[in-house]
């Protein structure tokens, strides 16, 4: 009875105030723990906050350094004498961001962060919603409020594995900025899982690409819920590809790739080349050696040998680097984007066909899928990263039937990789020890345990639990 009665009062409202005061409380502790470590010690702030709060002084004060780089590039930012964000290295990103922290100058510097928390927050109701709305079976009994409050219950438990998650809810408050595309994200998700708002969804899909350019990949699951609705008794992949192209699709694509491309015009007629470079040329040919969980970076590593910026540090790599032309055809196979982006796109593309042909209430599965492919395969892989994932995940757990034990092993596991990595990779980024190859064979393993996890979750997906589901639309446009 207590537990009842506890259950009852314990809705949205109540979870959202805990996430807020937890996310606030962890803003300003950030800021007193920084202030008082010592020059070297390990900070609470991301060194990506500080990259974002540079490059928005960059952008509204380019005179503390008047260099000709500093100031926007684009006939339009030339006229309005506006600066470079740009100008602050390893700054990759869209501009608009750099604008939207412009308040961390002027007003405090935790905007930033209080900023990406309420993003957090965005992101909570719109699970909470999608999963009221679409997900949860509907509302069909004679006991319909009965019924209702048992769905709000379930609802506000999934939406609260994100609202109240510490690794959610940390990210955040360090400073990083995925909580803004996530926000988009779920919008567009949202927008989609209703059949009248195409133009909403296309739009929406266009920003967030925008915003980063990953979330291009949706529409092969958007494309294939399309083409099945344009001809649902075709049930063959044949058939499926035939239809891709129809009336929808194309206007999905046009509004999309139009809204993607009238920001970008918009960022290159204020901050010209460096914009697009910077926001994209850059990504394409980005070889990043340093150590990530992805295991490209050793390889990566490896084919710098002949650049004495990167000499080897460590006499263990020394056999394995080689002399002179020995590894040239292999040197320049890892170079290539094609080594990492064709089994990421053939992987993250094909899911979404596959999965999105299932029918639009399968898209939250077909997303988690195509992301988790996508991240698990990048050349650069950190655990923010995992954040785009783990923002869907709570609109696919309703319908799956895993054992308790084995969700326990599958998070065991993951986890426990990681922990391993972590193990290694202080010792050789802080105690300078060669364990180039540990982290490398690390970086394997939870390759291998990320593509295990995976194949768990699409085994116990119940396809029926969704297809049950409530078809929930919102008002047409």
């Amino acid at each position: 009875m207590i537990l009842r009665n506890f259950a009852r009062r314990l809705n949205i409202t109540n979870v959202v105030i805990a996430s807020i005061a937890i996310h606030v409380a962890l803003v300003f502790y950030s800021e007193w723990y920084d202030q008082h470590t010592q020059v070297g010690d390990f900070k609470y702030t991301d060194i990506d906050y500080e990259v974002f709060t540079d490059a928005a002084r960059y952008l509204w004060d380019p005179s503390h350094d008047p260099k000709p780089e500093s100031f926007a590039q684009g006939p339009l930012g030339k006229w309005l004498n506006l600066g470079n964000p740009y100008g602050r290295d390893t700054y990759r990103y869209t501009p608009l961001l750099a604008l939207l922290l412009t308040p961390n100058i002027w007003l405090h510097r935790t905007f930033g962060k209080l900023l990406f928390s309420a993003c957090d927050i965005v992101v909570g109701l719109l699970l909470y919603r999608i999963l009221f709305k679409n997900v949860l079976p509907t509302r069909t009994t004679a006991k319909s409020e009965e019924k209702s409050q048992a769905l709000e219950c379930k609802a506000l438990a999934f939406a609260s594995l994100y609202l109240l998650n510490p690794f959610v809810i940390t990210i955040s408050t360090r400073g990083s900025s995925e909580s803004t595309l996530g926000a988009l994200v779920l919008l567009t998700l949202y927008y989609a899982l209703s059949n009248n708002r195409l133009d909403s969804t296309a739009v929406m899909l266009g920003v967030a690409t925008h915003w980063k350019i990953y979330p291009f990949i949706y529409a092969a699951s958007l494309a294939a819920v399309l083409a099945r609705e344009a001809s649902p008794g075709a049930a063959s992949l044949k058939s499926l590809l035939v239809n891709l192209v129809n009336r929808k699709s194309i206007r999905l694509a046009l509004l999309s790739f139009g809204t993607f491309m009238a920001l970008n015009a918009a960022m290159y007629l204020i901050w010209g080349y460096p914009f697009v470079f910077e926001a994209y040329l850059y990504h394409l040919h980005r070889l990043d050696h340093r150590h990530n969980f992805s295991p490209y970076w050793l390889p990566t590593y490896l084919s710098y040998q002949d650049h004495p910026e990167y000499p080897p540090p460590y006499p263990g790599l020394s056999s394995v680097m080689g002399k002179g032309d020995q590894l040239a055809l292999w040197r320049r196979f890892i170079r290539s984007p094609l080594a990492s982006f064709v089994p990421q796109m053939l992987l993250s593309l094909g899911s979404g066909l596959i999965i999105g042909s299932k029918g639009r209430k399968h898209l939250p599965f077909a997303w988690f899928i195509q992301t988790a492919a996508f991240v698990t395969l990048n050349r650069v892989c950190t655990s923010q990263y995992f954040l785009w994932y783990l923002t869907i995940l709570p609109l696919v757990l309703p319908a799956m039937s895993m054992s308790l034990g084995k969700a326990v092993s599958v998070v065991a596991l993951w986890v426990g990789a990681q922990g391993i990595w972590l193990h290694f990779a202080y010792k050789l980024e802080f105690l300078k020890m060669d364990t180039y190859y540990e982290v490398w064979g690390c970086s394997v393993l939870l390759l291998l345990v990320n593509f295990w996890a995976m194949f768990e979750i699409i085994k116990s997906y119940r396809w029926e639990a969704i297809a049950s589901s409530s078809t929930a639309h919102v008002k047409a446009e």
